[in-house]
């Protein structure tokens, strides 16, 4: 599959997610190790937010390993004026979603799972 094709497709998970969960602000998909894939944010230093997200989700996948619990699913931050949500789209990538204090966390978390199933199909064709 061509970059360009790749790219649209992703755009279109990004934009889907926008589109369908309340108070989804922005998002991000990057490889796991910061490197900035395909964004549909504003306002933001959407490459900053890429390699900061792969730190978390590095930590998140340490943490989960000693633990015990199996594998990491996503790393939820709640700030004071809204959320970062990180999901892992298996082990070479990230999708960040940045959501206002409205979020809607639970239709998030819902249809979060179909578009990293999606968009890690896309990476694997």
């Amino acid at each position: 599959m061509a970059t360009s094709t790749i790219s649209d497709s992703v755009l279109a998970e990004l934009r889907s997610l926008r589109e369908h969960v309340c108070g989804v602000t922005g998002t991000v998909v990057a490889a796991a190790d910061g490197l900035l894939f395909c964004t549909d944010t504003e306002g933001v230093r959407a490459e900053v937010v890429a390699a900061m997200a792969a730190a978390a989700l590095g930590l998140g996948r340490s943490t989960s390993q000693e633990v015990g619990l199996g594998s990491l699913r996503e790393v939820v931050v709640r700030c004071e004026g809204g959320h970062v949500v990180v999901y892992a789209v298996g082990m070479t990538r990230l999708l960040v979603v940045l959501g206002d204090e409205g979020l809607d966390l639970e239709r998030l978390h819902l249809c979060s799972r179909e578009a990293v199933n999606r968009i890690g199909e896309v990476f694997a064709a």
